[in-house]
């Protein structure tokens, strides 16, 4: 099922499906893939019917957007949504470092063109459908004066079909959303089973400008799919022990429910009416296969009342209706 942008808003015509993948990984997020396993995890994502794929230069310095093109290349270029993002990168086949050390920032009007080309080249098409302003967090107003003018042109030569901003920041988007005219926003790590930071401020500034969330991170960079043992992840880094406890109370939850806390993760951000796309990661097939199986897996619905009551989940975060989400 897709979803359409509001007529006469900036992603007028822009379909985003429910479910998406984000091809991080495919460019050595934190394990080396090889060109072979990168192929077979996009040719999985396609046999299973997802439409929407998101990379970025960032992505192994351009790796993400080579492997992901050349996977993309063999299908109809019509049948599917495609994403990237500027500002940020890093040298080429580069793996992330754990202080992002060697990443550039550049929010400039000529770097945004720049980059849009070589983007184009390494994913071997000539058009994509959403281009988003990558981490722009604490230079809003180079972002704007810049990257976001540059994106406005190549939008009007029919370059680019929409422009996003992709952020793990709520507060950064939800400013962002005052100032420019954006199809969607990518929000990482911020609407979740752990945290929804986004729901008093964001999500109504998008529903009503018409801003079309893709949500990813649904499992905090780690934690809430690993639990809160040694090694848990937070934030790409080492969770800090509060949120080590707070997982552990969301684990303890679940157990007495029968529920699987990453079915649960997994199912939440989608039953929020800003959330049109749910992003899944992974770098196997057998990811794939795992969180599809999640996503429809039942739930009960004392379980999403018991997580309210024990002060877990806000208590004014929607939740998916029985069975599961719909749609």
């Amino acid at each position: 099922m897709s979803t359409p942008a509001e007529s006469g808003s900036p992603g007028a015509g822009l379909r985003l499906p429910r479910i998406g993948f984000g091809a991080a990984a495919l460019g050595y997020m934190y394990t080396p893939v090889t060109d072979e396993e990168a192929d077979a995890v996009v040719e999985a994502m396609w046999a299973a019917g997802i439409r929407l794929y998101d990379t970025a230069a960032l992505y192994g310095g351009g790796l993400s957007e080579v492997r992901l093109g050349r996977a993309l290349a063999r299908h109809p270029r019509a049948e599917y949504v495609l994403c990237t993002k500027v500002g940020r990168s890093r040298p080429f086949g580069q793996r992330r470092a754990p202080d992002s050390s060697g990443d550039r920032w550049d929010f400039s009007y000529d770097f945004a063109l720049r980059s849009v080309a070589d983007s184009l080249k390494r994913l071997q098409v000539e058009r994509v459908d959403v281009v988003h302003i990558h981490d722009p967090d604490n230079c809003l107003d180079q972002a704007m004066q810049g990257t976001y003018r540059a994106l406005e042109r190549l939008r009007g030569e029919g370059v680019i079909g929409a422009i996003g901003v992709g952020s793990n920041s709520e507060a950064a988007l939800a400013e962002l959303a005052r100032r420019g005219q954006f199809a969607c926003f990518l929000l990482a790590n911020r609407y979740t089973l752990l945290e929804q930071r986004a729901l008093p401020v964001l999500f109504p500034r998008c529903l009503e400008r018409g801003i079309a969330v893709i949500n990813g991170g649904v499992f905090n960079s780690g934690i809430l799919a690993t639990g809160a043992g040694t090694g848990a992840t937070y934030e790409y880094g080492e969770a800090p022990p509060e949120v080590r406890d707070r997982v552990g109370r969301l684990y303890a939850l679940c157990r007495r429910h029968g529920v699987s806390v990453k079915a649960a993760a997994l199912q939440f951000p989608l039953a929020h009416p800003a959330v049109k796309t749910l992003l899944l990661g992974g770098r196997s097939i057998a990811h794939l296969e795992e969180n599809l199986r999640l996503l429809r897996e039942a739930i009960p619905d004392g379980f999403w009342g018991a997580l309210k009551a024990e002060g877990l989940v806000d208590p004014a975060a929607p939740v998916p209706p029985a069975g599961g989400p719909r749609g």
